[in-house]
């Protein structure tokens, strides 16, 4: 009895943990378009998917010039190239959820650079605020 007890109990936690993961690796990739904000600030900017790339427009900036390529897109995940006063780097975003992203600097060149240093081990919490990007 106890033996039959605890297979259905570990088969329970086993059931639940796979959804769990299955519900944690849901496609996302439909919701990228929108306007997005950086939690507790201004800095906004508007996401098209077009061609499976991902096209950035700067809606706020707060005042940095920076330029950026098409993105890449995998599923939940977008990378896209920018610079910024001098330093090249690439940004990677996940999708959370439908309404959230998070974003880091994966690489920024040259590392020694101020921005690459402040951007290290960083992150940016996006945030939509609409669901369709600006034009």
């Amino acid at each position: 009895m106890f033996t039959r007890t605890l297979v259905r109990t570990a088969t329970a936690l086993l059931l639940a943990t796979l959804a769990t993961f299955a519900n944690a690796q849901q496609d996302l990739s439909t919701h990228w378009e929108g306007e997005w904000l950086v939690e507790g600030t201004l800095f906004r900017i508007a996401v098209a998917v077009e061609n499976e790339k991902l096209k950035l427009t700067q809606i706020e900036s707060l005042g940095f010039l920076w330029t950026n390529e098409d993105g890449e897109i995998d599923g939940n995940v977008a990378t896209v190239k920018v610079e910024y006063a001098g330093v090249t780097g690439t940004i990677q975003a996940e999708l959370i959820d439908p309404n959230t992203a998070v974003a880091f600097a994966a690489s920024c060149l040259p590392d020694f650079m101020v921005v690459c240093m402040l951007a290290k081990d960083r992150q940016a919490v996006f945030r939509k605020v609409s669901g369709s990007p600006a034009n």
